[in-house]
């Protein structure tokens, strides 16, 4: 193994070598240098979320709010408790909002998901606050109902995305005008389908 000058500490100035002291890096293997710089790396880009592991149904309804999303998703629970629905996960920084199961003939929310007596007229609302451009968010409001309960499929695979005549729907819309007019729509926002 070849020594270095820095590695034995020697200084050469004006054709002469001197022994002093010469700041020498610790890491003397540069691959522990490349997984160290690799594993933190890793460390710092963990993909932890609140959000669930899956997408929002394309029927969902979207808009775009005039605020960024950090703004839009504590306002979204705040409008949800005045409406008496329970919320079951929010993270502002995530933007995401889920509410329990809610019984809109009886206004009662529900935790779990077996103990709902009224399978047709519950419903759960999730929404997704996503940043669109600076300033702006992609809202998605996803009302959904479940119409059996089998205990050996996922929730997801039960639910489907209530028709516009539901009353957990008409919930939603009214959540949704509500956010419009608190933070209003840019004029180049891209119309909801």
């Amino acid at each position: 193994m070849r020594l270095r000058i820095v590695d034995c500490g020697l200084r050469i100035d004006n054709g002469r070598s001197s022994r002093g002291w010469t700041p020498t890096s610790l890491i003397r293997n540069p691959q522990s240098a490349i997984r160290n710089w690799f594993c933190c790396f890793l460390a710092a880009c963990t993909p932890v979320t609140t959000r669930p592991d899956f997408l929002p149904d394309p029927q969902a309804s979207r808009l775009v709010l005039d605020a960024p999303p950090a703004r839009v998703t504590p306002e979204i629970a705040v409008l949800v408790a005045a409406e008496s629905l329970q919320v079951e996960r929010v993270n502002v920084r995530d933007g995401y909002l889920e509410t329990a199961w809610y019984d809109t003939r009886s206004r009662r929310s529900f935790r779990g998901a077996g103990d709902v007596p009224d399978l047709a007229a519950t419903v759960k609302i999730r929404c997704w606050a996503d940043p669109y451009v600076p300033g702006q968010t992609q809202l998605t409001v996803e009302t959904v109902s479940r119409p059996r309960y089998d205990p050996s499929r996922t929730e997801r695979d039960l639910e489907v995305v209530v028709p516009k005549t539901h009353a957990g729907r008409a919930l939603a819309d009214s959540l949704v005008a509500a956010l419009k007019k608190r933070f209003g729509i840019p004029n180049s926002a891209p119309s909801a389908p």
